[in-house]
């Protein structure tokens, strides 16, 4: 079959397989997309072309770096050497053991092809996880280390699985080289995930301050991220492409993690965007299983050292192995983690919850049909069907055992291919004419914009109160820094460059005040040497960035990039000091603390001086620095500390009350004519896209 009429079989079967899921909730859409490629194989013998150099980027690379868009969470986080305890060394115990017992098990598969299967088999769907937690009352840490754990363990999954292949096709294999070789690509497939995204990033506010800020270039860049990333890591640099879009995707999550959306008609279409496409990916990897299916069945059927039966049992016997290993391994968690007697029973559910999804499938299906010497791959097919079973058996035994376990819940089964009948509603409000018809009116737009995000600041403020302040000054800095990137659109160049030059000597007056604290630390031995070293380090680089000639074009995006390098490197000193974490976390939320309020100190006694004319100075950039500071105050007090669920609670009081302010400041420009109808029409689209940002986020927070 063409390829083109392939693809649009395959999108229309997808729409399919969702319309029956709605109707036999109680049938995970998976296996009918399953069920729906064998009748295409069958009864109108359709063979869907397959290339196994691309599928692993077309499918895995779009797949995973979504995943990472959507990693990590505050407990997750807080759970990191479990998670990744499960995600790489359960991962390669699974591919060691499960893969050494299938081979006893399976004597006419090598040990190489044993492994590449096994390995192939350990991720997790993440998105079935999270599934079972509806319906099962797992403990929140076990359901936070499965959940962690079905976000990473497809990288190491599919790193142990392109080795056994190669030693598989090559023939030749050397533990040394292999360890050797697994460190240099997953290193430098780290790094190169990392500087890429970076530099994507960079490259992408490089052009919104251009003026290049459309939605659907911004959307599209977005999109063939992962794919770039993924062949230059693999191409260029020969590292794991896996391991990069996933580290590629999780600093885009970092970049993004914003409260106030600069544009928040961008993040409601990229991500819309970025369910079709998942969507649709899952979705064809479960028919095209369905559809080569009866190859590899054919194949075994008529093999002469094995029955058609024995294939089966091979595939459940798979699934026990790897069940077995699954609940042996959180078993002995529960008994490491926590003093009271650990609970098989939660051990079996986390067990049961590691269904197999899209990655196993994507993975298997890339198996070369020869190896180097030109013979076919060594049992092929039954690899395929095997992998088949297990996927099916593990969606299976999920349906069946959710409702004896919870049967007063009739929450339904779901993987990443599901389609979600609670997803929000699209925000499609049309468009107003950019054109104001020549009218004549007194605000721009970004002046309007400015007038009514200021009302919100002001509503913030007054219902700003001690134990909602870390809230209110993270929604007020965000403001702020919308607007300063706006009113820098309003100025003529004279007036902006009075503007830098104010925020530039303001900036180096509280990084001076900084730098007085550290000293002041170090002097009363209240921090270590090598905090103190960091510290300043950090200091003195933006004190140059802050003094170099063309600052004026990063001082106003400092804020966003300082804050998530800064938060970065003490994610890294916390996971490499390991068990000293929590002190470091300790000194460096005194660094915080103390530097901040040096910084505003000093900000007041500069003001305070009779040479500095005060009032001359730029009012917001003065606002937006002590906002910044109190803002950095806020996050390292340690008695004041709010659960997650708290600050989101009061993030979303604080947000709607916010935008009500915003939309009363609409309608009070445009009935005193300082608007227009149509520019009241922009305005309003804008908050309605913030509404919609704000209902997707409460929406994953009770998720």
């Amino acid at each position: 079959m063409p390829i083109v009429e392939a693809v649009i079989l395959l999108v229309v079967l997808v729409l399919i397989s969702n319309v029956i899921s709605h109707y036999l909730t109680f049938i995970p859409v998976s296996l009918i997309q399953i069920a729906l490629g064998l009748v295409i194989a069958l009864f109108w013998e359709i063979k869907i072309p397959l290339d196994t150099d691309w599928f692993l980027l077309l499918f895995i690379a779009p797949l995973l770096f979504n995943d990472g868009r959507r990693f990590p969470k505050r407990e997750l986080w807080q759970l990191r050497g479990p998670i990744f305890a499960n995600s790489i060394l359960l991962v390669f115990l699974t591919t060691i053991v499960g893969g050494y017992l299938i081979y006893l098990m399976i004597p006419r598969l090598s040990l190489s092809v044993s492994f590449a299967l096994a390995a192939i088999l350990s991720p997790t769907d993440p998105v079935a996880v999270q599934s079972i937690s509806k319906r099962v009352k797992l403990p929140d840490r076990i359901l936070h280390l499965v959940s962690g754990e079905s976000l990473i363990n497809d990288a190491s999954g599919l790193i142990a699985f392109k080795y056994a292949v190669a030693a598989t096709v090559t023939g030749v294999f050397s533990f040394g080289n292999a360890v050797g070789d697994f460190f240099y690509i997953s290193i430098v497939g780290f790094l190169a995930g990392f500087a890429l995204m970076w530099v994507i990033e960079f490259m992408r506010d490089f052009l919104r301050r251009q003026g290049i800020s459309d939605v659907v270039f911004n959307t599209v860049l977005q999109i063939m991220t992962p794919f770039v990333i993924y062949v230059i890591t693999e191409e260029l640099f020969h590292a794991s492409g896996v391991i990069a879009v996933v580290t590629a995707g999780a600093v885009s999550h970092a970049q993004e993690n914003r409260l106030v959306e600069a544009s928040p008609e961008l993040k409601l279409v990229s991500e819309k965007t970025w369910d079709i496409i998942v969507y649709l990916l899952n979705g064809v990897v479960f028919l095209i299983l369905g559809d080569e299916l009866p190859v590899a069945t054919t194949t075994i059927i008529h093999d002469v050292h094995f029955h058609t039966f024995q294939a089966v049992a091979y595939s459940f016997g798979a699934w026990a192995i790897l069940l077995l290993i699954r609940v042996i391994w959180i078993y002995l968690y529960q008994m490491v983690s926590k003093p009271r007697k650990p609970s098989f029973r939660v051990a079996l559910l986390a067990g049961l919850s590691g269904v197999r999804g899209a990655v196993t499938m994507a993975g298997v299906l890339s198996l070369p049909a020869v190896i180097a010497t030109g013979q076919a791959f060594p049992q092929r097919a039954l690899v395929l069907f095997v992998a088949a079973g297990v996927i099916i058996i593990s969606l299976v035994a999920a349906v069946v055992t959710l409702p004896l376990v919870a049967p007063d819940n009739p929450v339904p089964l779901q993987t990443r291919a599901s389609f979600n009948d609670e997803a929000d509603e699209d925000a499609e409000d049309d468009e107003g004419d950019d054109q104001n018809g020549g009218q004549p009116h007194s605000m721009s737009e970004a002046e309007a914009r400015i007038y009514i995000m200021r009302l919100a600041i002001n509503a913030i403020e007054e219902h700003r109160r001690i134990k909602n302040q870390r809230a209110a000054y993270d929604l007020i800095l965000d403001y702020q820094f919308i607007i300063r990137r706006l009113e820098l659109t309003t100025r003529d160049d004279a007036q902006r460059q009075q503007v830098m030059a104010d925020e530039i000597a303001l900036r180096q007056v509280g990084l001076k005040g900084e730098q007085s604290a550290l000293d002041r630390l170090a002097d009363h031995q209240q921090i270590s040497p090598q905090a103190y070293r960091s510290a300043s380090r950090a200091v003195e680089r933006t004190l140059r960035r802050v003094t170099h000639p063309n600052s004026h074009l990063n001082v106003v995006v400092f804020r966003s990039w300082s804050s998530t390098f800064h938060r970065t490197r003490q994610w890294i000193k916390a996971a490499v000091h390991g068990s000293q974490g929590k002190s470091t976390d300790n000194e460096w939320q005194l660094i915080d603390r103390e530097s901040a309020k040096a910084a505003i100190k000093a900000l007041s006694k500069y003001l305070a001086k009779d040479e500095v004319d005060s009032q001359s100075l730029d009012k917001q950039a003065i606002y937006h620095l002590v906002v910044f500071y109190r803002n950095r105050i806020e996050r390292a007090r340690k008695h004041q500390q709010v659960s997650r669920s708290d600050y989101a609670k009061q993030l979303n009081r604080l947000r709607v009350i916010a935008l009500g302010a915003e939309r009363t400041g609409v309608q009070s420009l445009l009935e005193s004519g300082n608007i227009t109808w149509q520019m009241s029409g922009h305005l309003r689209q804008y908050i309605n896209y913030s509404e919609n940002v704000l209902m997707m986020a409460t929406n994953d927070e009770l998720d």
